[in-house]
């Protein structure tokens, strides 16, 4: 078996591993970033076995270069899009009405404290 054939390579910018919806990034964000052992990242992801976790570690230390580049233009994507879900008038009404919500329970929860030590 070849290392490829641990993954299905959708796009330029969409690695998965093979039979599952888990893009790499996902694992080597959990690897990279949050120093998760391939032990922990299986635990939160039980679509991956053990073997398609060291698979994507070893893939990415034989891709190093190509495979940061897919990992930083994947932040920039996810941070383009949250800007741009952050403008759009809906999330920013709903954004609003969470506040308020959130407002009314402190001020409930308030009351109910007051009303208790009374």
């Amino acid at each position: 078996m070849q290392l490829e054939d641990y993954f299905d390579f959708l796009a330029p910018d969409d690695i998965r591993l093979r039979g599952t919806r888990v893009g790499i990034e996902t694992v080597l964000s959990d690897a990279i970033h949050r120093g998760r052992t391939p032990e922990q990242i299986v635990t939160s992801y039980p679509s991956l076995s053990l073997e398609q976790v060291y698979a994507t570690l070893t893939y990415y230390l034989h891709h190093k270069a190509r495979i940061d580049q897919y990992l930083a233009a994947w932040v920039e994507w996810g941070r383009e899009a949250r800007v741009e879900q952050i403008a759009d008038p809906v999330v920013q009404e709903r954004l609003a009405r969470m506040c308020r919500l959130r407002e009314t329970l402190q001020q409930a929860e308030s009351a109910a404290q007051l009303s208790e030590s009374a």
